[in-house]
């Protein structure tokens, strides 16, 4: 999955628009999987976690939104709804349902793009961890803090910045010039000493860190998991 930005499954019953739609998602880096009825969708979202579904609402047998009805428990991933213009009353029963949003057809594959990482934009936003704990320590990005055993520390933004894009990368090392670029810093030694600075902040004996460390020759990582 590296190489792709998100995994989207479509649904819809017309063999032109899923092999355009897949197609044209796949040249913009998105892996794509496809289904040509509700029922062959179900069976899919039972064993693959997608992050996003493109579903059609006019399908023979089970529609899109009575797909929706029979699966909440199991659409955890937004849902882009494909409908036939003069279709009001269904996109306002979908959106009621839990679609994120609809798209009326015909439409431009351009336009599906945009409201596709507008979604995804939003969820990845709405997915970040900004509190956590561990061991006797709390770090609220919210209200940039952190709390150690009976301590509170400020934390600036440039701190922010750094502990929010480790803390959603646990155990990820980051090199010195990935986080200068997260902090418009390019020189080493200052970027060591605001990680220094974190560590007094965050660590019980910042001399021996056990969270934040160092990784010989290749830069830092976040152990909190």
């Amino acid at each position: 999955m590296d190489k792709f930005l998100a995994h989207i499954l479509v649904v819809d019953d017309d063999d032109g628009i899923r092999l355009l739609v897949k197609k044209y998602l796949n040249e913009n880096k998105y892996l794509v999987t496809t289904s040509s009825n509700a029922e062959e969708a179900k069976k899919k979202i039972e064993i693959i976690k997608f992050d996003l579904i493109i579903l059609d609402i006019m399908m023979p047998g089970k529609n899109g939104l009575e797909f929706i009805r029979d699966n909440k428990d199991k659409l955890n991933a937004p849902v882009v709804l494909l409908t036939a213009k003069g279709q009001a009353d269904e996109r306002v029963e979908g959106l009621e349902s839990g679609a994120d949003d609809y798209l009326p057809k015909p439409f431009e594959p351009k336009e599906l793009l945009l409201r596709i990482k507008n979604i995804l934009n939003k969820t990845k936003k709405d997915n970040l961890k900004r509190v956590i704990k561990f061991e006797n320590i709390k770090i609220d990005l919210n209200k940039k803090l952190i709390f150690k055993n009976e301590l509170e520390f400020k934390i600036n933004t440039t701190e922010k910045i750094i502990l929010e894009k480790m803390i959603n990368n646990p155990g990820k090392t980051f090199k010195r010039m990935e986080i200068g670029k997260l902090i418009n810093l390019d020189k080493e030694r200052s970027i060591d000493v605001i990680i220094t600075r974190l560590r007094k902040k965050i660590e019980l004996d910042p001399k021996n860190p056990k969270f934040l460390q160092t990784i010989r020759g290749a830069g830092y990582v976040l152990w909190i998991e």
